[in-house]
């Protein structure tokens, strides 16, 4: 078989696989690859070749995308494992046949086993000792006591005959270890049918650093119903030497069993039955048990950090997508005590107006003199919006802001509206070189408040500034696989900046890097050509672009918005390459370009068939259709605030029955966590979120979503708060059975009510992107939830 053969029938083979995957058709996949491999991006083929990929959204394509890489890996290697079995000589039909037919890695790395160049072994001596005669004289009808056999076998090395049967022993086990297919049999069922047990390190389980694992003390539960999150919290565990962790396989016999069978080890009922069971034993215990137990953990691993992933990336998604306020003059203040309260005023376009530091509170106290200069720079400045940092002394800054409004108001007439904004990653990017180069002359601290201004006013364009990780909207984001977190956001921040669109006259270069086939490079070129000849006023400016080449500007073209273009169309998601698609819509309608845009009465009677040919599919004509009637249309919802209640402001002021309006600032597995403004974040369990069983709690909730809650319990002392979306369930009683089915199943030590501290840092136990585990729930809550199945 030549090479170009057998690549033909890997890419087949890699095509087929992935098409059965995702479950669509392989000339769906194949026209993606394709894509893919000419250097498009997932966004512009997800936008702008739904022709091709027959209509493959851009999660599909991620997915696609993904897979492609580690099935392209898996058949580079399976080239290189082929090449090494047959250099030694020993590559058959069948054998060839297993290997192109593996579908993972960990397979294929099982049928090498037995061909891998490795050091010198104990079998390897006793190979060349000659004791392999031995051995088959053992396995097969063996009359003679084995003591007496290996007498025959003395050389150097082996001065006896017990040295002789372990040599003999030692061949056995590595023919154990490295059979494929009974190292595949073993390691599945280990998986499939074991069990994860912890308890806690002796002498540790009254310890400080021990109580936020004390669920964990006396645990069991199967590996295949580990959720992510609280696999990462029994590895933290034990990483903190907290917890002592056991991979319980079950009943070894079975395992013996397999063994056994497997390797013709079953007693016979002659002299070499006890050497049998001895190969049998030693070869689980020594050899199989430890290799299914490194795999099974590794297992966890892979599914724990794919699940914190996942809840990562879509809360960053929501994040990034929240409503923007706009383009209005917002003031931005980022609370503190001792080092007082910073302050940014800036313009509709986040152009810095004014910077000052009060100190309102304790222990200076300058309340009057603080609201007399905010008031005075919110009146000069036309401040609509008063951005107020969700940390350390929020609420008391916000109440600040409230009695600023009042004043401004009495004043002269305009009432600026205060808004509590997450301020997560806003010292990191301060101190960032970004920011430095921005504002070299401001201070690090006031840096803060603008992030924090110009986050309400368009999220998206001030996040994309912030490392991603540094946001906090994770679970465990430290403990997971940091190449797989960082791709992962990347690709999220990629679409939803894409999605969105970008105004390229305004857009900083961050944001502009975001944008498909725009590099850094690129993006600080735009920047310099825009310095340097003013605004971009037509799409086509965009070729004048240092390196900026024809690649470059298809992929990035449809995403670059320039509003008051010379052609109404740049100013939209229509691409330039469908351009002449819209002229010969204006032509059969009369209508021109203009006048076109906008107009649904026109726009609503034709028929995308009508206007379909080779260049242009339905799709596409749809979506440019669609485009025309609503250009430039932002995905992201109509901006709106929690309505904080007054008076609530610590923990010590929330009362159970309390129904309370705040934003969600978190979601994980088992919940979400609202911010109802008391410095810590309350909990709403998984099970408290609707009246039908939420299987994830993204079905109901996402970050930044505004939400109406009730007080279920609040548990001052340990600064945890339960809540409930569901407004008429009643504190104190159990909670109700969701319809729909059981719930939970075994105990969950992460239904955690610890939440992020408002009062700046991780509250013990901590919310998810902490440090500390999810503690499980307490007192009545956690009763209740056992009682439905919950937990």
């Amino acid at each position: 078989m030549t090479g170009r053969e057998n690549n033909g029938q890997t890419t087949t083979a890699v095509i087929r696989t992935i098409a059965r995957e995702l479950g669509v058709s392989e000339s769906q996949v194949t026209a993606t690859v394709n894509l893919l491999d000419e250097g498009n991006t997932v966004p512009f083929i997800a936008r702008y070749r739904k022709e091709v990929t027959g209509g493959l959204d851009d999660a599909q394509l991620r997915t696609l995308e993904t897979r492609l890489t580690y099935l392209r890996e898996l058949e580079d290697r399976k080239a290189t494992v082929l090449a090494a079995i047959e250099e030694q000589g020993k590559l058959t039909d069948g054998l060839r046949d297993l290997i192109l037919g593996c579908e993972t890695k960990a397979r294929l790395e099982d049928l090498y086993l037995p061909f891998k160049s490795t050091r010198r072994t104990k079998a390897t001596i006793a190979r060349e000792a000659g004791l392999e005669p031995l051995v088959e004289s053992l396995l097969g009808d063996c009359t003679t006591d084995p003591a007496e056999l290996a007498a025959s076998y003395i050389t150097e090395g082996f001065d006896d005959a017990k040295a002789v049967l372990t040599g003999a022993r030692a061949i056995v086990l590595e023919e154990i270890s490295t059979d494929a297919d009974l190292v595949g049999e073993v390691r599945e069922r280990f998986y499939t049918t074991g069990a994860m047990t912890a308890g806690v390190v002796e002498g540790k389980q009254n310890s400080a650093e021990a109580q936020k694992y004390r669920d964990y003390f006396e645990f069991s539960e199967p590996f295949t119903a580990l959720p992510s999150h609280r696999i990462l919290a029994l590895l933290r565990g034990e990483s903190e030497g907290v917890l002592q962790l056991t991979l319980d396989p079950g009943e070894d016999a079975i395992y013996q069993g397999m063994i056994a069978d497997a390797r013709g080890l079953e007693p016979q009922g002659d002299a070499a039955d006890k050497f049998r069971a001895e190969c049998v034993r030693f070869g689980w215990r020594t050899k199989l048990q430890i290799s299914s137990g490194v795999d099974v953990r590794m297992r966890l691993k892979e599914k724990a950090d794919a699940g914190a992933v996942d809840v990562f990336a879509r809360n960053l998604r929501d994040l990034l997508l929240a409503a923007p306020a706009g383009q209005r003059a917002t003031l931005g203040l980022d609370p503190g005590y001792n080092h007082g309260v910073k302050c940014a005023a800036v313009d509709p376009t986040g152009k810095v107006l004014d910077t000052v530091v009060i100190y309102p509170h304790k222990p200076q106290n300058r309340w009057d003199q603080s609201v007399d200069i905010l008031a005075r720079i919110c009146a000069k400045d036309g401040v609509d919006l008063m951005a107020v940092g969700n940390g350390t002394a929020s609420r008391e800054t916000e109440k600040l802001a409230r009695e600023i409004s009042e004043k401004v108001a009495a004043a002269i007439g305009q009432r600026p509206t205060p808004v509590v904004v997450s301020e997560a990653g806003a010292s990191v990017y301060s101190a960032s070189e970004l920011a430095a180069e921005e504002f070299p002359d401001m201070d690090v601290s006031l840096r803060g408040a603008v992030s924090i201004a110009r986050r309400l006013q368009d999220p998206l364009a001030e996040l994309v500034k912030i490392d991603p990780k540094s946001i906090g909207v994770g679970q465990y984001q430290h403990d997971v696989n940091q190449v797989m977190l960082a791709d992962s956001l990347d690709s999220v921040v990629e679409d939803a900046v894409n999605s969105v669109g970008v105004d390229v006259n305004t857009a900083s270069a961050p944001l502009l890097c975001r944008v498909a086939g725009v590099t850094a490079t690129l993006a600080e070129n735009i920047v310099h050509h825009r310095e340097a000849n003013g605004a971009f006023t037509s799409r086509r400016q965009l070729k004048d672009v240092s390196r900026l080449g024809p690649k470059a500007f298809e992929q990035c073209a449809g995403f670059l918005r320039i509003h008051g273009a010379t052609d109404p169309l740049d100013a939209s998601a229509v691409h330039p390459e469908a351009y002449p698609l819209v002229r010969r819509i204006t032509e059969r309608t009369g209508v021109g370009v203009a006048e076109l845009i906008g107009n649904t009465r026109v726009l609503s009677g034709l028929r995308p068939a009508d206007f379909a040919d080779e260049t242009f599919g339905v799709p596409t004509v749809t979506d440019v259709l669609a485009e025309l009637d609503k250009p430039g249309r932002d995905p992201r919802p109509e901006f709106r605030t929690a309505a904080l209640a007054e008076g609530i402001e610590k923990i010590s002021d929330l009362t159970p029955g309390m129904v309370l309006e705040g934003t969600v600032t978190n979601v994980a597995a088992f919940g979400a966590f609202v911010d109802v403004g008391v410095h810590q974040d309350g909990l709403v369990h998984v099970s408290a979120m609707a009246e039908r069983r939420v299987n994830d709690p993204h079905e109901v909730v996402r970050t930044g979503q505004v939400v109406k809650v009730k007080v279920m319990e609040v548990d001052v002392e340990r600064q945890r708060i339960g809540l409930s979306l569901r407004l008429t369930d009643e504190p104190g009683k159990p909670a109700q059975r969701s319809r729909g089915g059981k719930g939970g199943g075994r105990r969950d030590g992460q239904h955690g009510q610890g939440g992020h501290n408002r009062n700046g840092g991780r509250s013990r136990g901590g919310r998810q992107g902490g440090r500390g585990a999810a503690p499980a729930a307490s007192g009545s809550m956690a009763d209740a939830l056992r009682r439905a199945g919950k937990i």
